[in-house]
């Protein structure tokens, strides 16, 4: 058995043996009925340690870019089966002021990765609550992250397959799965829900996203980094939502009638560098991204139980001259041959870059019961369309499909079609060439 396996059947039996101890009557604990795995410390319950599982296993056929390989040999599409995320989080209240927060687990595990993986922490803070739910602050390994609403999701609960990644605008290139090592301060004002965040970025040389050199366009600057400034601010004009962690949920399900406005902003001074003029010049520039989006997500017929989710965003982002990054999420493929391709291998499209981007986002959630004991559907739309300053056309990309909801959002199945642009670089500029897609099924476990 792996060191992931056999660690997260340890830490299972801990909490299950906690929990069971708890609901016998254990005097420093309460009785727990809500099937959660969640011991209290005290005897109110105001303090506790609570723990989840969550799964998300994908099987899926991908129609890969031009010159695609895997190990060398040509692949036109390829079908694979992976884990996209396996998590456990365990956080509580210690003590009248103190929280902490850690969540471990892995991300992306296909059959062209490293065996034997093993889990590492995404998440690892601690907070001390200030003035009451006004004013908390905290640091560690965090996402309580700037920008926009889904630069921190809550996985368990997006309306797609994923979360708009472009959102997570340093993912994995200065930060570890968009968490950052941060001091930030989160609360709530009347009906502003806000968090602010100085962070350290981590060093561009233990990134495997980008080359450390600087080359004719911009790359996130592999020399000692400046501070990076970030915050997003919420007026929510409808039910307040938890900011008990920095994840913000992607469909309450009809449980919640939500609505907000929201904006953000991220700057680091110097973050980029690139080579400049006849003799490469080396020159340096600023991060700077600001971001405003829209969330909605209301119940329509209580009888029914239908509920419709909606969320729009505009971001305006200057990473420096003509700075773009492909992303492809779990890439199935590991290679290219031939020239001309900008996108690169596998599912890459260029996700982020210096320009604008406009993203949106709805669902409609069907009658409870709508298949009986078997719960119910909700279908979903997406789409990011982006001008990028370093492409001669907009970027467009689509995805729908919907979930089938078997117990909410603890026992999903998920069929969703993937649309993206493949573009060329020739002579006059890099243009899209193409279009090819992604079919996905993810079944989803969560405790």
């Amino acid at each position: 058995m792996t060191k992931f396996t056999v660690c997260s059947l340890l830490f299972l039996t801990l909490l299950f043996s906690l929990d069971v101890n708890a609901q016998k009557g254990n005097t420093s604990a309460q009785k727990n009925d809500s099937g959660e795995l969640k011991y209290h410390l005290n005897e109110d319950g105001s303090h506790y340690v609570k723990a989840t599982f969550l799964n998300q296993i994908w099987v899926r056929n991908t129609w890969n870019n031009p010159g695609t390989t895997v190990d060398g040999y040509l692949e036109n599409q390829t079908f694979d089966i992976g884990l996209r995320r396996t998590r456990i989080q365990l956080f509580g209240k210690i003590a009248d002021k103190i929280f902490f927060y850690t969540q471990f687990g892995n991300n992306n595990l296909t059959y062209l990765g490293e065996r034997k993986q093993g889990l590492f922490f995404h998440d690892a803070l601690g907070e001390l609550e200030v003035i009451g739910n006004k004013l908390s602050v905290g640091t560690g390994l965090t996402g309580w992250n700037g920008v926009s609403r889904y630069a921190s999701p809550s996985i368990g609960s997006i309306l797609s397959l994923d979360a708009p990644l472009y959102q997570q605008t340093t993912n994995d290139a200065t930060d570890q799965f968009l968490r950052k090592y941060s001091l930030y301060f989160k609360g709530k004002l009347n009906r502003l829900d806000y968090r602010m965040a100085i962070s350290k970025p981590m060093a561009v040389s233990q990134s495997g996203v980008q080359p450390d050199n600087p080359a004719e366009n911009a790359l996130f600057a592999a020399s000692p980094a400046s501070l990076q400034w970030h915050g997003y601010y919420m007026y929510q004009f409808q039910d307040l939502e938890s900011n008990l962690t920095p994840y913000n949920a992607g469909s309450y399900l009809g449980k919640k009638s939500v609505f907000n406005i929201g904006a953000g902003f991220l700057f680091q001074n110097d973050a980029m560098w690139f080579l400049n003029g006849p003799n490469d010049a080396l020159e340096y520039g600023n991060l700077s991204l600001f971001s405003m989006d829209v969330f909605y997500d209301q119940p329509l017929d209580s009888n029914k139980g239908t509920a419709i989710t909606a969320y729009g965003a505009f971001q305006a982002s200057d990473y420096g001259r003509n700075y773009l990054r492909n992303v492809g999420v779990m890439n199935p493929t590991n290679g290219t041959v031939g020239a001309g391709i900008f996108n690169g291998a596998g599912n890459n499209f260029p996700m982020m870059g210096t320009g604008s981007t406009f993203y949106g986002q709805i669902g409609y959630l069907m009658e409870r019961n709508l298949l009986g004991t078997w719960g119910t559907l909700q279908p979903f739309l997406t789409s990011q369309l982006s001008d990028f300053d370093g492409l001669d056309d907009p970027m467009l990309m689509y995805e729908y499909g919907f979930n089938w909801l078997i117990r909410g959002n603890q026992t999903k199945l998920s069929m969703h079609y993937q649309s993206r642009p493949v573009f060329m670089e020739g002579t006059s500029g890099t243009f899209q060439s193409d279009r090819k897609g992604m079919l996905v099924v993810q079944f989803q476990i969560a405790i």
